[in-house]
C-alpha cells in the first residue's frame, strides 16, 4: 500500500444533510491511522481542505462540527486524528514522525475523485503540521491560525508542556537540539511555494504571537507570498461570532489562491 491509501471508510452521523461524514482509516508508514472526512453530497467537484488540529492525544481532538463547518464553505475536508489516537496505530510524537500522517492525508485528499486542488489549514500545534505539508506537498494555499512555528519557543514559553515535550521528544532542546530543529519548519520555509495566511490573536498565551511574527518575517525574507490577520483583542480562542466570520473569510481567501502556487 501507499501512504494515504484508504483502508476503511465508515459512515458517521452528520448534522448537515447536504454533507456526508465518514470515519476513515488510512495507511501511513505501515500504520493504520484514523481521521474524519466530510464531503458535500451533491456530486460536484470541490477543492480539498486538509484540517490539522492542535493539541496532543485527547487535548484538541477533531470535532465533527468543526469539520462540517469548513465543508459547508464548499470544501471536501479531511482531518487526521494523528497516529495513536482514537483507535489508530502507533504513538503521536508532536510533529516528529507524525508529520507523515499529515503529508499522507494530503495524498488521501488528492486521490479522491471529487477533489481538485488541496489547501492546508493548521490550528495551534497544527500550524507546524500545516507548514510541513506546505514544505513537502504542492498545496494551493496554507493557513495557520494561532499556529506554532518554532518548537524551541514552545518549550521556552510553555512550562506546563515541558514534561510532555521531554517525554515525547526524548529530552530538552539543549540536550537534543536536532530533534527540535526537525520539528521547527522555520528552517525549511524556502521549500514553500504556496501563498500563506497567518491568523493570530495578540493576547494568545497558549501560542504567543511571536510564533507568527517569526514566521511572517522569515517568509518575507525569502520573498514568499504571505498575508497576516492579527487580532489585538483576542486570545487563542476567538468569540463564536468572530470565529464564524473568520472561517468564512479564510475560506474565501483560500479559493482566491488557486493557481498562484509557484511551480
Amino acid at each position: 500500500m501507499n501512504n494515504g491509501d484508504i483502508i476503511e471508510k465508515i459512515r458517521f452521523p452528520s448534522p448537515n444533510p447536504s454533507i456526508d461524514l465518514f470515519l476513515v482509516t488510512y495507511y501511513v508508514d505501515g500504520l493504520k491511522v484514523k481521521g474524519m472526512l466530510a464531503s458535500p453530497n451533491d456530486g460536484e467537484i470541490y477543492d480539498g481542505f486538509l484540517y490539522l488540529r492542535g493539541g496532543i492525544k485527547n487535548v484538541g481532538k477533531v470535532r465533527p462540527g468543526r469539520v462540517i463547518q469548513f465543508a459547508s464553505e464548499g470544501f471536501v475536508v479531511f482531518a487526521p486524528f494523528y497516529r495513536g489516537n482514537q483507535g489508530g496505530d502507533g504513538n503521536e510524537d508532536f510533529a516528529g514522525e507524525d508529520k507523515n500522517d499529515a503529508i499522507a492525508a494530503f495524498a488521501l485528499l488528492k486521490n479522491l475523485s471529487n477533489v481538485n486542488n488541496v489547501h492546508v489549514f493548521g490550528f495551534s500545534r497544527g500550524g507546524v503540521m500545516a507548514l510541513f505539508v506546505g514544505i513537502n506537498c504542492p498545496v494551493q494555499s496554507i493557513v495557520t491560525w494561532g499556529g506554532v512555528s518554532d518548537m524551541f519557543l514552545t518549550y521556552e514559553e510553555r512550562k506546563d508542556l515541558r514534561r510532555m515535550m521531554k517525554r515525547v521528544i526524548g529530552g530538552t532542546p539543549s540536550k537534543y537540539p536536532d530533534r527540535y530543529d526537525a520539528r521547527t519548519p522555520l528552517y525549511q520555509l524556502e521549500k514553500i511555494n504556496a501563498p500563506t495566511l497567518i491568523i493570530h490573536g495578540k493576547l494568545d498565551t497558549n501560542v504567543s504571537v511571536e510564533h507568527s511574527l517569526r514566521l511572517e518575517a522569515k517568509l518575507k525574507q525569502l520573498g514568499k507570498e504571505v498575508g497576516t490577520w492579527y487580532f489585538p483583542e483576542f486570545t487563542h480562542y476567538f468569540p463564536p461570532a468572530t470565529n464564524r466570520k473568520v472561517v468564512t473569510s479564510l475560506s474565501s481567501w483560500m479559493k482566491k489562491q488557486v493557481g498562484k502556487m509557484v511551480k
